[in-house]
């Protein structure tokens, strides 16, 4: 049977809630304010990726390592997602035509998988090696799966 990461699953509910922060804000910014493209994906990236931060610091990997250590290895990742991911891909693909939404989504699928990637192996990768842990088995369930002899 195939399993699935708990760190998988948080991460996809709070990087649904805080996209959905970033998708509103970059659309009245750009699509309401009249702001460039570029200066609305900043703004919105800006404020979801704190948001995502610190909900997947706290709730999803519960990390315990201090915060300075997590930032600096959080801010470099951050700073590769946002100029070659996020505003490269959604500019890209707004100037070859694409509805500015639609290309944020785009680029949001490929920094969903750069993100969790990230996030898991190196930024919270001790807490989440423990995390992702399967649970120890007690009871019947482990007395059947104990090899005999």
């Amino acid at each position: 049977m195939l399993r699935i990461p708990r760190t998988v699953i948080g991460f996809a509910l709070i990087n649904g809630l805080t996209f959905a922060v970033d998708l509103s804000l970059v659309s009245v910014a750009h699509g309401i304010l009249r702001m460039p493209l570029a200066s609305a994906v900043t703004i919105g990236y800006a404020i979801a990726f704190s948001l995502a931060f610190v909900l997947n610091r706290r709730f999803n990997f519960r990390s315990h390592a201090p915060v300075g250590l997590d930032t600096l290895r959080y801010v470099p990742v951050v700073a590769i997602n946002f100029g070659v991911i996020l505003l490269g891909v959604t500019v890209a693909l707004d100037a070859a035509g694409v509805q500015y939404q639609l290309a944020r989504i785009a680029a949001g699928v490929c920094e969903a998988v750069f993100m969790y990637c990230a996030m898991r192996w190196f930024v919270f990768r001790a807490t989440a090696e423990v995390n992702d842990a399967p649970a120890p088995q007690s009871g019947r369930a482990a007395r059947l799966r104990r090899p005999s002899g």
